[in-house]
């Protein structure tokens, strides 16, 4: 009997050591858990006021680098996604969370989410 439990556990563990290891991200997800901007000054503020809702799929907002999510909201234009970044829009909370970020600040964090530029 102790053979067999001992058997057991070791193919276990054979089968769970791959487990721990980090996968590249492949969903719109994963590439919006692991996404961060480049600017470090910008890489702060994505990560204290944006990836919260941006990198999750439950908060129901677009998230960073899904294209298809964010191209109706890219044709509505820079001036409307900034109005909506500063003062809200459904449930974005005014100033995304972020009451010191300058609108150029705002446009380049929505440049980035979005990955693509901005039409102006």
């Amino acid at each position: 009997m102790r053979a067999s439990r001992f058997t057991w556990l070791l193919m276990l563990a054979v089968a769970l050591a791959g487990c721990g290891e980090d996968a590249k991200p492949t969903t719109s997800s994963g590439i919006a858990r692991s996404a961060m901007p480049s600017d470090p000054a910008l890489a702060q503020i994505y990560a204290n006021s944006c990836q919260l809702c941006h990198a999750n799929p439950a908060a129901n907002a677009p998230l960073t680098g899904d294209r298809k999510a964010w191209e109706p909201r890219i044709q509505q234009g820079a001036d409307t996604l900034l109005d909506h970044a500063i003062n809200g829009y459904n449930g974005m909370p005014p100033m995304g969370q972020c009451v010191e970020c300058s609108e150029e600040q705002f446009l380049q964090l929505i440049g980035f989410m979005a990955d693509q530029p901005l039409p102006q």
